[in-house]
C-alpha cells in the first residue's frame, strides 16, 4: 500500500459518503486500477462499507479493479464499428498481444478493453491507444500502430 499516495487523495475530499465516486476516480487515475488495501482505507475512511465500494467499481467500466498496463487499448464495438469490423481488430489485437479482452499483458506495457462508442463513428471502426485515436483502423494497421508504442 502506498499510504502517502493515497493520504494525499483523501485530503481532497471531505470524507463523506458522496466523495466516494472522485476518490475511486482519483485512485483509478493514481494507481491505473484500484487496489484492494486502498478500498479498505476508504471504506473506514469515508464510512461505505467496502461491498458497496466493490458494487460502483463493478458497475462503472471506468474503474479497474486489476492492475492496467502502460498503455491503454480500447476498441469500440458500436454498431457502426462492429459493421466495418472491428471485432477481427479486437481478435488480432488479443492475438497478437497474447492477452483477452479485460486483461493486462505480462509485461504490463499493453490492457485490452472493448468500449459501446468512442464517439468517432465516421472513422469506422475506431481504437485508441491511450489518448490517441486510430480511425478507420484494420487487421493490416494492428502491427503498425502496435509498433509506435513497443
Amino acid at each position: 500500500m502506498d499510504l502517502p499516495r493515497l493520504e494525499t487523495i483523501l485530503t481532497r475530499y471531505e470524507g463523506e459518503t458522496w466523495d466516494l465516486i472522485p476518490v475511486l476516480q482519483d485512485i483509478q487515475d493514481s494507481y491505473s486500477y484500484l487496489p484492494k488495501d486502498e478500498l479498505l482505507v476508504v471504506s473506514e475512511r469515508l464510512n461505505v462499507p467496502l461491498t458497496q465500494i466493490y458494487s460502483v467499481a463493478t458497475f462503472f467500466k471506468m474503474f479497474s479493479l486489476i492492475p492496467k498496463g502502460k498503455h491503454q487499448i480500447k476498441v469500440c464495438l458500436g454498431t457502426t464499428c462492429h459493421l466495418r469490423g472491428s471485432g477481427r481488430v479486437v481478435e488480432s489485437l488479443s492475438h497478437r498481444l497474447g492477452v483477452e479482452v479485460g486483461y493486462t499483458t505480462k509485461d504490463m506495457q499493453f490492457s485490452l478493453d472493448t468500449v459501446g462508442c468512442l464517439g468517432s463513428c465516421a472513422q469506422a471502426p475506431v481504437m485508441m491507444v491511450d489518448d490517441k485515436y486510430y480511425g478507420r483502423s484494420t487487421v493490416d494497421r494492428v502491427p503498425k500502430i502496435l509498433k509506435l508504442y513497443k
